[in-house]
């Protein structure tokens, strides 16, 4: 894989048991270029390994007064040279190539299962850690992938070195081949504390991270209560228990170091004082002592590599841990039987017909705008994923059915492209406005109806001001990241805007006008009620206006439907619904009206159920 071929067309399926053999998993999706970086390291290592044997000829041909050998030691060096250089440089460029084309790979990898989950994936994992894993511990994986490159090349070098010491002076060469283990493995026994302090470092920079951002994200709150040298001092002795963390860390890796450049020390005068004596006694020549010198001198180089690669993994594991954590998750689907399953093949038509929840009886008929109102805004927000094909963590709940169908059992694209949700906290993407209004789409709706029908007047007048071409074209305004420069209801109507333009078979909106007021809110009711005409609409909302021009109302109590009609009819009859809409205390409790509804019982049958006990 070059970097010109990415993105990866399959980047695979990770083996996410474990952060090392998430590690494991990559490296050997990697082995095509860890092969090539072994090549390369070779040739470059071993052009440095054989400098000194061509450094011993020559000052043994200059000793004996040898032309021809100094002009061959000379040959030698200038090929050695042309080696190194060649060996380098490739090295480096197939190293990055294996760091740059793994951290693609993870980066898609988490890409698809962000696709895959939705908005679910916030409620499992932080979206800070999210952001975390596809940022920082990326650039740390592919630091050891890259670090890894050299790092089997370097220990390769060291054992052909080695050897050919061996065989070049046996009593010298075994010195060195007994003393350059004992110098990789010397700093194992110190790593495991290292990494525990690197550990507890990063740990508690995190904190010290989420405190700074909750600061500055309520800063105006803080300065309204007056609590900004609290948490000032807050994030002072956060920020003072990193510093102490990092000395720590830092100490434990500079004893690593100082071990790496102490016991190397020792090696070459033990190999000095070894050879010199070898060499009184005349059992050695003086250019095979320089020789070993120079080899046990180069040697230093690779055995660099050691330290950097017990540091990248030291570094690498908890992010391949915190990686594979996000991997693992799986969309969670429900159990449908058979007379409900989805088709095995992909869908040849978009699915239509009555959206039904057996879990909570909750039924929207097919072509209606239906209104959902529910006591606890977080189970709202539940049953709105779960209405889109995000089921919950437990896979005990029976799947919903759209026209029939389990929508949990369909290919992601199709229950994608029937359902779509928009939850609370829409995002918006930076961007032009054209750019935002640019998604797949049934090609039905045009953008500028979408617009009006979000009641985005106000919206478009601010862009149209802002733009900075000075042609007042509100489409080529850009929009500043997650749209910042605009207000909560300018965004959430934006975000309105965007999902009608999609134009779903079923559009599900969880509280779309939270943030506008009443006379915004009663023009935005009657856009969607017109321009989703004959469409499926599901709105979850508390909001007298919306609900007033729903064609029909549910009331979900206890994650079950307790009341079905239209919002006059249950203000009038039901205390509960109108203590929930109201914001009134409800002084008595009425029966519930029972509106039991089987699983297995189709989507007409069940509209017909309902209908009837409301």
């Amino acid at each position: 894989m070059q970097i010109r071929d990415l993105p990866y067309t399959d980047p695979g399926a990770p083996d996410v048991r474990s952060g090392p053999r998430f590690l494991y998993w990559l490296g050997r999706n990697q082995l095509g270029g860890q092969l090539k970086a072994l090549g390369w390291g070779l040739l470059h290592q071993c052009g440095i390994a054989g400098l000194p044997l061509t450094v011993g000829l020559a000052v043994q041909a200059a000793i004996d007064r040898s032309g021809d050998r100094l002009a061959l030691a000379a040959a030698l060096n200038v090929l050695l040279g042309v080696a190194i250089a060649l060996g380098e440089m490739m090295l480096h460029r197939t190293a990055v190539t294996n760091w740059i084309t793994a951290a693609a790979r993870v980066q898609q990898l988490l890409a698809r299962k962000a696709a895959d989950l939705g908005s679910v994936l916030t409620r499992r994992v932080a979206a800070g850690e999210v952001v975390a894993v596809s940022t920082g511990d990326v650039e740390k994986i592919g630091w050891f992938v890259e670090a890894l490159s050299r790092f089997v090349a370097a220990a390769a070098a060291l054992v052909i070195i080695c050897v050919g010491l061996v065989l070049y002076q046996p009593a010298l060469g075994m010195v060195v081949a007994i003393g350059v283990p004992v110098l990789a493995l010397a700093v194992l026994p110190l790593l495991p504390r290292a990494t525990r302090r690197a550990d507890i470092q990063r740990e508690k920079a995190g904190r010290a991270t989420e405190l700074a951002s909750d600061t500055v994200a309520g800063l105006r709150v803080l300065r309204g209560i007056g609590g900004e040298e609290l948490f000032l001092g807050r994030y002072r002795e956060a920020s003072q228990e990193v510093r102490r963390a990092a000395v720590r860390s830092a100490r434990m890796w500079s004893l690593i170091s100082a071990v790496q450049v102490l016991l190397p020390g020792v090696l070459l005068i033990t190999v000095v004082l070894y050879g010199a004596h070898l060499a009184l006694d005349g059992r050695i020549a003086v250019g095979e002592l320089v020789t070993v010198y120079s080899a046990v001198t180069l040697m230093l180089y690779p055995l660099q590599h050691f330290e950097e690669i017990a540091m990248a993994y030291s570094f690498s594991r908890p992010s391949a841990k915190r990686a594979a954590r996000v991997l693992a998750l799986q969309r969670v689907t429900g159990p449908a039987d058979a007379d409900t399953a989805a088709p095995s093949g992909p869908l040849t038509e978009p699915l239509s017909g009555d959206l039904y929840d057996p879990a909570s009886r909750l039924l929207a008929p097919e072509g209606r705008l239906t209104a959902v109102v529910c006591g606890d805004p977080d189970a709202a927000g539940r049953l709105a994923d779960r209405l889109g094909g995000h089921a919950p963590e437990s896979d005990e709940l029976p799947s919903v059915l759209l026209g029939g169908v389990s929508l949990d059992g369909l290919p992601l694209e199709d229950a994608r492209a029937a359902v779509l949700v928009q939850d609370k906290d829409p995002v918006l993407l930076s961007g032009t406005l054209r750019e935002l209004l640019d998604v797949p789409s049934s090609g039905q709706v045009e953008a500028a109806a979408a617009l009006t029908a979000a009641h985005c007047d106000d919206v478009l007048d601010a862009l149209a001001q802002a733009s900075v071409d000075g042609d007042g074209d509100p489409m080529a305004t850009r929009i500043t990241e997650r749209g910042r420069s605009l207000s909560g209801g300018q965004r959430q109507r934006l975000a309105l805007a965007r999902s009608l333009v999609a134009d779903p078979e079923v559009l599900v909106l969880d509280e779309p006008t939270s943030a506008v007021d009443s006379h915004t809110e009663a023009r935005v009711a009657n856009g969607i009620k017109r321009l989703r005409t004959g469409r499926t609409t599901v709105v979850f909302t508390s909001s007298p206006l919306l609900l007033d021009a729903a064609e029909r109302v549910v009331f979900v109590h206890a994650g079950e439907v307790v009341s079905v009609g239209t919002h006059r009819d249950l203000v009038r009859t039901d205390a509960r619904y109108r203590a929930v809409v109201t914001r009134e205390s409800d002084e008595e409790e009425p029966k519930p009206v029972s509106v039991s509804v089987p699983a297995s019982v189709s989507s007409s049958a069940a509209t017909k159920k309902v209908e009837e006990s409301a």
